[in-house]
């Protein structure tokens, strides 16, 4: 009877150790500091713009080798 109870016990003891985790991140942990620490020197590079899709055939346009592409 005893062989059950660590199959059955353990959803229990892996919640109360993330619960604890998280009260200890929360409470002990130092808070982080509201200024960044090291700012960067040059503004952040824009996106590259996306590329150009190929155009799709008309769907009145006949189908031929060259709409096909062989």
């Amino acid at each position: 009877m005893y062989v059950l109870i660590v199959p059955a016990s353990t959803p229990f003891v892996l919640l109360a150790s993330v619960m604890a985790l998280s009260w200890w991140e929360d409470h002990i942990l130092p808070a982080p500091s509201a200024e960044p620490v090291d700012a960067p020197a040059e503004a952040p590079v824009a996106p590259a713009a996306p590329a150009q899709l190929a155009q799709l055939p008309r769907s009145d346009t006949a189908l031929t080798r060259e709409v096909a592409g062989r």
